[in-house]
């Protein structure tokens, strides 16, 4: 038999029935993790009501889960790479769906919150090892662009179908099954995370070594910065309180990268940073995600407190942004090895943009179709193009040793832009209807004009996110880098044997 010429490609994994099925359920995990952060934000006024929250304390129901979440993402991608992902991954999942289960017979404020701040624990621990399971395992050329574009058009698609569902949960049935729906899909997940996925075994020296000082800090750190981010609206941007709990938050970071540039085994090795398009990915997510997720957020509340729809109606409303994501998603995923992320990433924070901008304009007494529907359809486009490509710019050339640590860093960047856009967006938004109202501006005018100017803001954020990845480097390839320990990469054991070969990334 001849022998297989050296350049020749390696076989598709992603091309096999258990290749697709792998993905569909890292997928399936990724949906489920970013469902839950917007969920629940339709519900909150039947959760208010049936539980008697005060109007300052229902903002934790929210705030508690992106709190922990954000917290412990380092400390959780981290630990996947040392304990091994499906571990990780099982362990997560368990927990996310005993704190839902919680969640969802809650009878009183401080259990909701607090299965809340579980249920984000878990999900800090779950997201990370499941993207890493992801870029480890499909590491071809072809593969690895179609996997991270499946990712990408998932997390896309999740937050509009979040408010779609929410809405509909709320109305038909009660807001207990928003918590209820993650039961079966977590069973589904942790039975087919034991077949398809084999367990790995842990590296025992850096065990030896674990950085607990960094692990500490970096933990801490990250739960004051959320804390502090999501506290600042009702507390006030330049109280004495928020400036100290943001400088506490800032020197604990500070210590961090002394600690790490000191360790021999740091939790988060420094050198990752150098890698093409890993850190300008995830500033551009942080910006854009700003841009959206507080375009959720205050068109939900123009529609439900300016227009008076109902639950299901605002939740069916966003029904057009999930084409409009998929669509863009599509796009991104064929396109990135022909021209690269950063056009796709640049022209869709910029689409971004326009469609957020045109919502800033929403009237008093606005309609549907000519008021809403364009400017959300424009957005979701631009939502598929961004997630898809920072997805890819930034796990390209990630070692697979750190393969889960880069996936809690492009994830961190996710919440964090989600909880800085609302903390400021959303200030600039009911300060603006503050002030009206002082001067016995009509109500709903007051909080259009308020809508209006957050809005304006959250478009803004997303032009600064397009001209920060027009000056990142172009990911054009996307596979496995070289691991750093041997010079190969360690693909994570799927079931039946199928480990590929590492490839190498390219970036132009």
């Amino acid at each position: 038999m001849a022998a297989i010429p050296a350049t020749s490609a390696p076989p598709s994994f992603l091309g096999t029935r258990r290749g697709k099925l792998i993905l569909a359920l890292l997928c399936a995990v990724g949906f489920i993790d970013l469902l839950d952060a917007s969920i629940v934000n339709i519900a909150l006024p039947e959760i208010r009501t049936h539980l008697g929250f005060s109007v300052q304390s229902l903002q934790w129901v929210a705030s508690a889960y992106l709190l922990t979440y954000g917290g412990f993402l380092l400390l959780g991608g981290r630990s996947a790479d040392l304990l091994g992902r499906r571990r990780l991954l099982v362990a997560g999942t368990s927990l996310f769906g005993i704190s839902s289960l919680v969640c969802g017979l809650a009878g009183s404020e401080g259990v909701l919150i607090g299965g809340r701040l579980v249920q984000g624990v878990g999900a800090a621990m779950m997201t990370p090892a499941a993207l890493s399971i992801l870029t480890t395992s499909f590491h071809t050329r072809g593969d690895r662009v179609k996997a991270l574009g499946a990712w990408g058009g998932v997390g896309a698609l999740s937050g509009a179908a979040g408010v779609v569902f929410g809405g509909v949960l709320t109305s038909e049935a009660s807001w207990r099954w928003v918590f209820f729906v993650n039961l079966p899909v977590v069973a589904v997940i942790l039975a087919a995370s034991f077949r398809l996925i084999d367990a790995e075994r842990p590296k025992a020296p850096p065990l030896r070594d674990f950085d607990t000082v960094g692990a500490g800090l970096i933990t801490s750190g990250m739960l004051l910065l959320v804390y502090v981010l999501v506290n600042a609206p009702s507390v006030g941007w330049g109280t004495a309180r928020t400036l100290g709990e943001l400088a506490g938050a800032l020197a604990l970071v500070a210590l961090f990268v002394f600690n790490e540039q000191r360790h021999s085994n740091p939790l988060v090795p420094l050198s990752l940073f150098k890698i093409k398009g890993l850190g300008a990915a995830d500033v551009t997510q942080i910006l854009a995600m700003a841009g959206f997720y507080t375009m959720f957020f205050l068109v939900t509340l123009y529609m439900q407190e300016v227009l008076h729809y109902s639950a299901i109606d605002a939740g069916l409303a966003y029904l057009p942004v999930t084409v409009g994501a998929a669509v863009g998603a599509g796009v991104a995923t064929n396109a990135i090895p022909k021209i690269g992320t950063r056009p796709l990433i640049a022209a869709g924070a910029l689409l971004g943009a326009a469609g957020v901008f045109w919502l800033s304009r929403v009237p008093v007494h606005g309609t549907y179709l000519p008021d809403i529907l364009p400017g959300i359809v424009i957005m979701g486009a631009g939502v598929g193009l961004v997630l898809v490509g920072v997805q890819n710019a930034a796990n390209g050339g990630v070692p697979a040793d750190k393969a889960g640590l880069a996936a809690s860093l492009i994830t961190a960047s996710f919440q964090l832009g989600g909880a800085l856009g609302l903390a400021i967006f959303v200030s600039l938004a009911t300060g603006r209807t503050n002030q009206l109202l002082a001067t016995h501006t009509q109500p709903s005018e007051a909080l259009t004009l308020g809508f209006q100017r957050g809005l304006l803001g959250a478009s803004i954020a997303l032009v600064i996110a397009a001209l920060i990845a027009l000056r990142s480097p172009n990911v054009r390839v996307v596979d496995m880098a070289p691991d750093a320990d041997d010079n190969q990469a360690s693909p994570v054991p799927v079931a039946g044997g199928s480990t590929p070969e590492a490839t190498h990334f390219s970036a132009g």
